[in-house]
């Protein structure tokens, strides 16, 4: 480096919002005045309200390929809306079970599992960090729950509001974030005797607290007010327009499939929890005949079934792809015979191998471009 530039002043440009509280606090509707926000709702909680969505995400997968098509095309918004953080967390969780082949997050043993789940999310944070950089804002919102306290050099504990998330995601998105906002009821305890010994609620407005309390996370960059109104107009002022570009808002066509992620080096010791595809089996010997067709497991649950099947007909609807060309792809591979239907595939192999390794199966259907009988 023959140079070392240093800038001074503020820099400015667009921001990573979190806003938390308890449900129905009005979290989305106070994103949904930013500026011209696009929602992927995972939770579906925007159905009765007028404003731009994608499709809900059924699958970790097709929650990622929609960030990334914000990315590549962030013309599209000035401001994306993950609505809510925690129901992500879901599927983030869920897709790491089925990578796994594991039932529950903890059957990894010794808080590996939330491990992998913090690596997994952070892959969202830094794509959401890119999508800041080309001037998007960013809102997460997350419900809030309370729980125990206790101060390492003070006896006793005390109740407190913190998001709705595992610890180790919740330590990534407050560090991530630029305002981490609380929403809450504010309530006053009045006396209604002389003694002082009986009280009773009044007030109960709703307010947006920016600072870092006891009682609850938050904190902001902005200089602002410890306690603002919830209404964007208290926000306004500090939001600001952003950089966003002003490109018309059209609705996005089906994303295009990321590029395949590189191989995985034997080197590293780090584990990778992101699905990879499983090595296919040794081809069939000339003139054996293939394996026949799987019979539906009598212990497989059919919920578990239906959703992974609704999670890998998703993304085939958002890129296009019919049943025939994913048949074809995983008989290509040897899994499966070409004729199976996909409602008799297991459930584990949709989530894991389908669904978890969408963008490999995405680019062989396009590579081959298989024609039906």
């Amino acid at each position: 480096m023959n140079q070392l530039k240093i800038h001074t002043g503020k820099a400015g440009g667009a921001l990573k919002v979190v806003v938390y509280g308890p449900e129905g606090i009005g979290k989305s509707t106070l994103a949904a005045h930013f500026p011209r926000p696009v929602f992927i709702d995972t939770e579906g909680s925007t159905r009765h309200m007028d404003v731009s969505r994608t499709d809900k995400p059924s699958s970790w997968t097709m929650l990622m390929e929609q960030v990334q098509y914000i990315r590549s095309d962030p013309g599209v918004c000035s401001t994306l809306v993950i609505d809510t953080a925690d129901w992500a967390e879901q599927l983030c969780i869920a897709s790491i079970c089925a990578d796994k082949k594991l039932s529950g997050i903890e059957d990894m043993g010794y808080g590996k599992g939330y491990v992998y789940l913090a690596e997994e999310f952070g892959r969202l944070l830094n794509l959401l960090e890119e999508i800041v950089g080309r001037g998007v804002h960013v809102v997460l919102t997350a419900h809030a729950m309370m729980r125990k306290f206790e101060q390492p050099d003070e006896m006793g504990a005390y109740d407190r509001w913190e998001l709705k998330l595992q610890k180790k995601t919740s330590a990534l998105v407050k560090e991530w974030s630029d305002l981490l906002l609380f929403a809450n009821y504010k309530t006053l305890s009045v006396a209604t005797d002389d003694k002082g010994k009986k009280f009773k609620a009044q007030g109960g407005h709703r307010v947006i607290y920016t600072s870092h309390h006891p009682c609850w996370d938050a904190k902001n960059r902005l200089g602002m007010p410890e306690e603002l109104p919830l209404d964007f107009s208290a926000l306004a002022q500090y939001i600001g327009t952003g950089a966003a570009p002003s490109a018309p808002v059209t609705p996005p066509p089906a994303p295009s499939a990321p590029p395949p992620p590189p191989p995985a080096q034997a080197s590293n010791p780090a584990p990778d929890p992101a699905p990879a595809t499983p090595p296919p089996p040794p081809p069939p010997a000339p003139g054996q005949a293939p394996a026949p067709a799987p019979a539906p497991q009598e212990d497989a649950k059919p919920q578990d079934n239906a959703d992974a099947l609704r999670a890998l007909r998703d993304l085939m609807k958002a890129n296009g792809v019919l049943d025939y060309q994913v048949q074809a792809a995983f008989a290509a591979r040897g899994y499966f015979p070409e004729q199976t239907p996909l409602e008799n595939l297991p459930a584990d192999f949709i989530q894991g191998v389908l669904v978890g390794a969408w963008a490999q199966v995405y680019n062989w259907i396009k590579a081959n471009d298989p024609l039906p009988f």
